[in-house]
């Protein structure tokens, strides 16, 4: 649903009965007041931009004061959907009105056909549900070990994984200890041996990494924080090509690229590449719940046994609830074709800007990450004008900055956002000649 662009700023109602007045007994409601009170009582684990958004349809939120901003983010490919999907609602609520956990020392009866609808989607044979991207990494990574011992016969505590630089894959111990992201795991140590890091979309530095004690090599099909990063075209289908030579298993992280972000269900079908096993978190819960999975065949997943893995969470009705209906829209919504209808139009606009304050952008689906000139401003400068101008978006590194709108939103609010993209690196220019 379109709010309307020359609105957004419009509506000046304030989402609360009241001004809390700096009595701490009393909600806060304005955006200070929220601010303030989050700044003093939560760790600082994030810089989040000025803004407190209380409510969300389709591509649009609304912040406590009122304001609408398009969201451009979307909740870092986990809103693909858009806010308050009415689909995704009408599931959540029925299941909520049933069980929510039962906790996996049971079945329930949404654990099966998501199991089954997730599988069947991708075509591998057993899915092992979790609640986290990272917890989906953390599972990849203990099966991609067991399986080195069990199948490859790799002798027990040998086992490596390669992984590429300028990864994301989470941020538990284990996963920074292979992050050459400083902000990552610096002051963070000791860090988790078994990991040889090579030069993403390199293909020929994989296979002089591998050796007899490689597992797996776990890697992005397009690299989501560090910008958007598309491989070479010949990048997957050549770590197919040595992981099959050399009895490796190939592991896709989809976390954020799949589910319908590229155009298609996995990004990994713009190469034709079929790994051993896929990664999903963020947008398999619809953005409702958290919901993970590693999904693979028997001959992957069934070196795990009853009380070497697991999660009370993981599985639970609701998270199935939210799953097997992402699977049934994903099959028969508009979500693809929009994404790749719409990616054609933010490809195109995105030429726009280039050598006119954008040094490069890179865009698959409805997903660019777009480097601003340096000497213009930085990612969070630039992220601060666009939320002036009624746009959410988020920094990755320096001065690139990231869009991911839903995949509901409209044509017209997607130009309408690239508009105002293009009115900052003016304004900036402008300031700077």
């Amino acid at each position: 649903m379109s709010i309307g662009r020359d609105t957004w700023m419009s509506d000046t109602r304030v989402l609360g009965n009241r001004q809390s007045g700096g009595d701490p007994s009393r909600p806060p409601v304005s955006t200070a007041e929220h601010i303030a009170l989050a700044e003093a009582r939560s760790a600082h684990n994030y810089a989040p931009l000025p803004v407190v958004i209380a409510e969300g349809e389709g591509a649009w939120v609304t912040d406590v004061e009122g304001r609408r901003h398009l969201d451009m983010l979307a909740g870092y490919s986990a809103m693909n959907f858009g806010h308050r999907n009415p689909d995704l609602l009408a599931a959540a609520h029925h299941q909520l009105d049933r069980v929510t956990l039962t906790s996996r020392a049971f079945y329930n009866d949404q654990f099966a056909p998501f199991v089954t609808a997730l599988a069947d989607l991708v075509g591998k044979e057993r899915v092992l549900p979790m609640n986290t991207g990272a917890e989906a990494v953390e599972t990849a990574i203990k099966v991609a070990r067991r399986w080195a011992y069990d199948v490859k016969g790799v002798p027990d505590g040998q086992a490596t994984i390669i992984v590429a630089g300028g990864n994301f894959h989470g941020r538990t111990t284990t996963i920074i200890s292979f992050s050459s992201d400083p902000d990552a795991y610096g002051g963070f140590g000791p860090y988790t041996p078994g990991f040889r890091s090579v030069p993403y979309g390199d293909a020929d530095a994989v296979a002089e990494a591998v050796d007899g004690t490689t597992a797996a090599v776990l890697v992005e099909p397009v690299q989501g924080e560090a910008g958007v990063i598309v491989p070479p075209a010949d990048y997957l289908p050549r770590l197919r090509e040595l992981c099959d030579r050399e009895n490796v298993l190939l592991i896709a992280d989809e976390v954020q690229a799949g589910l319908g972000r590229t155009g298609t269900v996995l990004a990994c079908e713009h190469s034709g590449v079929v790994p051993d096993a896929y990664l999903f978190g963020k947008a398999l819960g619809g953005g409702v719940v958290p919901v993970s999975a590693m999904v693979a065949d028997e001959s992957v997943l069934g070196v795990i046994h009853p009380g070497q893995h697991g999660s009370t969470f993981g599985g639970n009705p609701l998270a199935g609830a939210m799953g097997r209906t992402v699977v049934r829209m994903l099959k028969e919504g508009p979500y693809l074709e929009n994404a790749r209808r719409l990616g054609e139009v933010l490809s195109t606009r995105l030429k726009e800007f280039t050598g006119n304050g954008v040094v490069t952008a890179r865009s698959i689906g409805l997903w660019a990450g777009i480097d601003v000139d340096p000497a213009l401003a930085t990612g969070r400068e630039m992220c601060e004008r666009l939320l002036q101008r009624g746009v959410l978006v988020k920094d990755t590194h320096g001065s690139t900055i990231r869009f991911s709108p839903p995949l509901v939103i409209s044509e017209e609010d997607l130009n309408w956002g690239l508009d105002q993209l293009g009115a900052v690196l003016a304004e900036l220019r402008a300031e700077r000649a």
